[in-house]
């Protein structure tokens, strides 16, 4: 798989983690608190893939680093976030474990791809 090919794969990951996000955020109830946490996890889950989108036309390894590492800031906002959720049941955690699950994973693979820019810099 050339490197254009995986870049393209996990840009389709990220936008069925942003389809996740906003299912889980239609069905969240509608109390203040609920609406409150549905909007952070609606910005927050749905951001790291556009943010990735800018990165793959970024104008510098500065500039992709930067939108990568915004990105990363956001998989760990949705990843505390559906925690609270499930922590204040609004979901039960058994609904929300694939789905941090795949936070877990796309936070990893920000983790080691700011790492290895990280250390190409040197």
């Amino acid at each position: 798989m050339t490197p254009n090919e995986k870049s393209a794969q996990f840009e389709d990951r990220l936008i069925e983690f942003a389809v996740r996000i906003l299912n889980v955020s239609e069905i969240l109830p509608n109390s203040k608190a609920a609406q409150h946490l549905c909007g952070q996890i609606v910005r927050s889950g749905t951001a790291p893939a556009l943010l990735y989108g800018e990165a793959r036309g970024a104008e510098s390894t500065s500039d992709f680093r930067h939108k990568i590492s915004v990105a990363l800031k956001e998989l760990r906002e949705t990843y505390i976030n559906l925690r609270i959720i499930s922590s204040k049941g609004y979901i039960p955690e058994n609904k929300l474990s694939s789905i941090l699950d795949e936070n877990n994973q796309l936070i990893s693979i920000l983790v080691a791809t700011v790492r290895k820019l990280k250390t190409s810099k040197r």
